[in-house]
């Protein structure tokens, strides 16, 4: 384990977390976070110059449809399905004076 965590570290990431930690706690968590720097240390030995920087696993291009309108202004068949309507619009009664 080359990545030491001081006592110092654990405490001041303690209380950007607002944790109370028992010194158990405190113990694990310095074991764990060095455990997690090895581990990133191993990632950096790996070659990664023929791998092509990419923001997600999958080839995802344009995924939205294009916002074309289909139904169009249908307003007299939507407006025969009130009980009550003028022209253009439906009539509700109301809420407020």
């Amino acid at each position: 384990m080359a990545n030491i965590i001081s006592d110092e570290t654990i405490e001041y990431v303690g209380i950007l977390a607002k944790l109370e930690l028992s010194d158990a706690e405190k113990e694990k968590a310095k074991k764990d976070m060095g455990e997690m720097l090895d581990y990133i240390d191993k990632l950096n030995e790996l070659d990664t110059s023929d791998v092509e920087p990419m923001s997600h696993v999958f080839p995802v291009h344009n995924v939205f449809r294009e916002d074309v309108v289909t139904n169009g202004d249908d307003r007299e068949n939507i407006l025969k399905n009130a009980p009550e309507h003028n022209e253009e619009s439906f009539i509700v009664p109301k809420t407020f004076d």
